[in-house]
């Protein structure tokens, strides 16, 4: 496959221009490629089993690959460098995206699951956890959405009662993917003395790593979405939780979220530039084959307009994107170029 030519823009280095076409092969390989009239043939299982095991076999397959080690931070504990790259990132999720969009679901939730360890985590969580989300031998999740409590953290209702070297979480969080499937939940809480009932906003907030099989944690249901994948309600029962998985210091939850959005936030733009190029590709591959009028839809002029425009689209949105990803990397705030993506 020929790689795009904004690839040659000055956003990036070699190591990116090989990453992008490396993963093109790959994924050619692993992956079913478009049909020759343009089809999009999507081999999605419908069940929750199957595809409870496809996203398993994905996140497996991603991490025997070498490209998860791009989603953790840290040359020892089984990254590919010792800091998230987000060029790199957007890289991989628009060219899974264009290829397999459940891959790219895989790969991003390991990294977003994983994401607040390799920023925040101390040495002992990096050793428990990041080799095996590398691998693909651990699935993560990002446990912060509430049923009355999703973009508007500050309303969160999950609590964190201290109990000496443990705290115990009760409480409901939502729209949790890898919901079921995860071997770890990345969990925030507002820590709460017995007794207190003040509010206090986004301070007061922590973030712990809970494990799967933690007494006090149940999977209360499973949600079904149109395009399938693991999501889940998590209920938290007197759930206990030792300090020591507690992500930075108590109340820094907030600030440990924030942190790890902005890594990813731009990759989200990422990932829908490759469904963008996808649908690109599908439309051009299409019109060159559909006869109409002892010629092609291609060659009609409101066609060819319309392709034009959806070109010129996509080269805007990736503009926004890599723009955003390259002031990331270089040490630049990019609270507004993100958003923009």
């Amino acid at each position: 496959m020929n790689l795009p030519s904004y690839l040659d823009w000055p956003f990036f280095d070699e190591q990116h221009r090989a990453l992008k076409a490396s993963l093109d092969q790959w994924c050619a390989r692993a992956f079913k490629p478009p049909g020759p009239m343009g089809t999009f043939d999507s081999a999605h299982p419908e069940d929750r089993a199957s595809v409870d095991a496809h996203c398993q076999a994905l996140v497996k397959r991603l991490g025997d690959g070498g490209w998860l080690s791009h989603a953790v931070a840290g040359l020892q504990h089984g990254g590919k460098s010792d800091a998230l790259d987000s060029r790199s990132l957007c890289l991989l999720r628009e060219t899974l995206g264009f290829h397999e969009g459940l891959a790219d679901f895989a790969f991003a939730m390991q990294g977003l699951g994983a994401g607040a360890i390799s920023l925040f985590g101390s040495e002992e969580q990096k050793k428990a956890y990041l080799p095996g989300v590398a691998q693909g031998t651990k699935i993560a999740a990002f446990a912060l959405s509430e049923p009355d409590a999703g973009s508007d953290v500050a309303g969160m209702q999950c609590q964190a009662t201290p109990m000496g070297d443990h705290v115990l979480l009760n409480g409901e969080k939502t729209w949790i993917s890898n919901g079921g499937i995860a071997d770890f939940y990345l969990v925030f809480a507002r820590d709460r003395e017995p007794g207190a009932t003040k509010e206090r906003g986004t301070k007061g907030i922590s973030a712990y790593i809970v494990d799967a099989h933690t007494p006090g944690l149940e999977i209360a249901e499973r949600i079904d979405v149109v395009a399938p994948h693991p999501l889940a309600l998590l209920r938290f029962k007197n759930c206990r939780v030792n300090l020591d998985r507690r992500i930075g210091e108590a109340g820094q939850g907030f600030k440990v979220a924030m942190a790890t959005l902005d890594v990813f936030r731009t990759s989200v733009a990422a990932a829908s530039l490759g469904y963008a190029r996808r649908a690109l590709h599908e439309a051009l591959t299409y019109s060159k084959h559909r006869t109409m009028f002892n010629g092609h839809l291609s060659d009609f002029q409101l066609t060819q307009a319309k392709l034009a425009q959806m070109a010129t689209q996509v080269d805007a949105a990736a503009l926004l994107t890599y723009r955003a990803a390259w002031m990331r990397d270089t040490g630049k705030n990019t609270t507004k170029e993100a958003a923009m993506a």
